[in-house]
């Protein structure tokens, strides 16, 4: 076999964080150990079944043979502009202010490339989702980080960041409910957000994946609520966790229409279209009940209170997010972020993400999910529990 040598814009991307967590539990698994998994972000509920009906008739349409159209069906974004209505009130272009995309995935790379030339400034959250970071390698951006520490309820202060550097920043990306911090943003919060873009002319991308999934009386907000927030961002929007349809890769971005125009033609030569019965079957979900939703979060919740107050029980003095499918622990003294998710694994057969993977500021950090079932979750304080560690 010939070998060839990479781009260097490839070499300059970090190993995918996730799939290292991915590689050790299986080893795990495969040696046949019983792990309990709270590293992973995949949701573990099932979708509604009306919607699932709909994907099923919708293979059956012959009209789903072909190609669909770039930018995504009419029917399908004037449900994403119905929805933002019946959710937040908001009133959305369906022709102007959405694009269709697969997977928020996608959009998380792609928007950021669609704004940034080489050598220009991203403002990114610390700690913040891997990915992220990874999309500015992409664009040969700059990144300045944007501390979001405890005692500011993990939300940035862009009070500190200097003014030369403001200056040169042509894109803000935030994630509230946060990955992994579980903190969730306030009308206040997005309205200094809103204002600081504006003055410095800074296009704001706000990443609302875990949209629905607010705890104990918390409603997330949308960026779009906000007064001038559609003027000067977008929002990105995946089904894999308000609709537990990750493995459907589909999502959409709404808001600023120079935005979502330059989008649509980076897009349309980027990537393909979202399949066409997945299309008719999100169409469904956005135009459907959202009672499944509701459940599904209230599940979530059982979870992570039970997981909370279990683990302050055995003496963790763990604080409680406030939205996302994770917690943000700190870990025990003597521990690193890296060292105890080892210890949890090796001794408890627990799997954990460490923090430090989502940037320098979540050394002390591990991430944990309320994806498992009420048992398992018992299970895991039980496990903890033993290792004496408190």
């Amino acid at each position: 076999m010939v070998d060839f040598e990479m781009a260097e814009i490839v070499k300059s991307l970090p190993f995918n964080y996730f799939s290292g967590i991915d590689d050790k539990v299986a080893a795990k698994i495969d040696a046949g150990e019983d792990v309990i998994d709270l590293a992973s972000g995949s949701p573990d509920l099932a979708m509604d079944p009306a919607v699932l009906a709909a994907i099923q008739l919708a293979l059956t349409d012959p009209s789903n043979q072909a190609y669909p159209p770039f930018t995504g069906k009419a029917k399908l974004k004037q449900a994403v502009a119905n929805f933002y209505q019946r959710m937040y009130g908001v009133v959305i272009d369906a022709e102007k202010e959405v694009m269709i995309v697969n997977s928020s995935g996608v959009s998380v790379v792609a928007v950021p490339q669609t704004l940034l030339n080489p050598g220009d400034t991203i403002l990114l959250t610390n700690p913040a989702y891997p990915p992220y970071f990874a999309a500015a390698k992409l664009a040969q951006a700059e990144v300045y980080e944007m501390p979001a520490l405890a005692e500011n309820a993990f939300l940035p202060d862009f009070e500190e960041i200097p003014i030369e550097v403001a200056k040169k920043a042509k894109v803000m990306m935030l994630n509230y409910p946060n990955n992994p911090t579980g903190a969730v943003a306030t009308t206040t919060f997005f309205e200094k957000a809103i204002t600081f873009c504006e003055k410095y002319h800074i296009a704001l991308i706000h990443d609302f994946a875990y949209a629905a999934i607010g705890y104990n009386g918390v409603k997330p907000l949308s960026l779009m609520q906000m007064g001038n927030g559609k003027n000067i961002g977008v929002e990105l929007y995946t089904a894999s966790k308000t609709f537990s349809m990750a493995g459907y890769r589909f999502g959409f971005v709404v808001g600023n229409e120079s935005i979502i125009s330059a989008f649509k033609n980076y897009h349309s030569n980027a990537y393909s279209t979202v399949p066409g019965f997945i299309q008719d079957g999100m169409t469904a979900a956005l135009n459907g009940s959202y009672a499944k939703i509701e459940s599904n979060r209230h599940i979530y919740e059982e979870r992570l209170n039970a997981l909370v107050s279990g683990l302050q029980t055995i003496g963790w003095k763990v604080e409680a997010p406030q939205g996302s499918l994770f917690a943000w622990f700190k870990v025990p003294k003597g521990y690193t972020s890296e060292t105890f998710a080892d210890c949890l694994l090796e001794k408890a057969n627990i799997a954990v993400a460490p923090g430090s993977g989502f940037g320098s500021e979540g050394k002390d950090y591990v991430r944990v999910s309320v994806l498992q079932e009420l048992p398992r979750i018992h299970e895991v304080i039980d496990r903890i529990d033993k290792l004496n560690l408190f």
